[in-house]
């Protein structure tokens, strides 16, 4: 198959799917990206990832012990 070919046909398939199957397709193709870039880089993705999700609970007041005590009560639910 030609690269043409194999992407008409991936179309064709994502076309006959439901809303939700298509968002499946979604995210197993950002999955197949991801698995394409080197270790390097997805470690600093999450590095940043990390500092940004500090930086926004430092603006908000969410303190370490706050986000501890969030994810013990969730964990302890049923």
């Amino acid at each position: 198959m030609t690269v043409r070919t194999v992407r008409e046909a991936i179309l064709r398939e994502i076309e006959n799917l439901s809303e939700a199957k298509q968002a499946d397709v979604l995210i197993f193709i950002r999955f197949l990206k991801i698995g394409l870039v080197d270790e390097q880089t997805v470690e600093q993705r999450f590095t940043d990832a990390l500092a940004r999700g500090r930086a926004i609970a430092q603006e908000r007041g969410i303190t370490e012990r706050d986000i501890n005590r969030e994810v013990r009560a969730v964990g302890s639910q049923p």
